[in-house]
């Protein structure tokens, strides 16, 4: 069995970010020269998180409002109480996961017709980082 690991480096310039990283995982993929086998992607983060879903603006944005209003930004957040301020973060991250795992078929992604795969950053604005492990032959 094949394995090769690469890590992709984020750092956002807003606070909550949705970025669309198929392509740098494909490119992984390709690199590895794995056929047949699976694609971890994981973000390496507790307030960062990676999912599969459409790549289309609105529904960017419906996610983006959804998990604001399942998890909003407040002060009074009990792990606020040690200094930090993103309890919001943490638990957005819960609902979006902090990882996925895509199968490799022929040497490509074998995704559904509108699957893409995204890193989320709900707080951003310094150095991140996601590992993409490629197992397989």
């Amino acid at each position: 069995m094949k394995v090769h690991t690469e890590y992709l480096h984020f750092h956002t310039k807003t606070h909550r970010a949705y970025i669309h990283i198929t392509p740098q995982v494909e490119e992984i993929v390709r690199k590895s020269g794995v056929k047949e086998g699976m694609v971890l992607v994981s973000a390496m983060h507790i307030t960062a998180g990676v999912y599969v879903n459409d790549n289309e603006s609105g529904l960017i944005e419906d996610i983006d409002q959804w998990l604001e209003h399942l998890a909003p930004f407040r002060k009074n957040y009990k792990h606020h109480e040690t200094g930090e301020d993103n309890g919001d973060s943490h638990l957005k991250a819960l609902l979006i996961h902090h990882e996925v795992i895509v199968p490799i078929t022929a040497g490509k992604l074998d995704f559904g017709t509108w699957q893409r795969i995204f890193y989320a950053e709900f707080d951003g604005q310094r150095d991140k980082r996601v590992i993409v492990k490629v197992m397989g032959e």
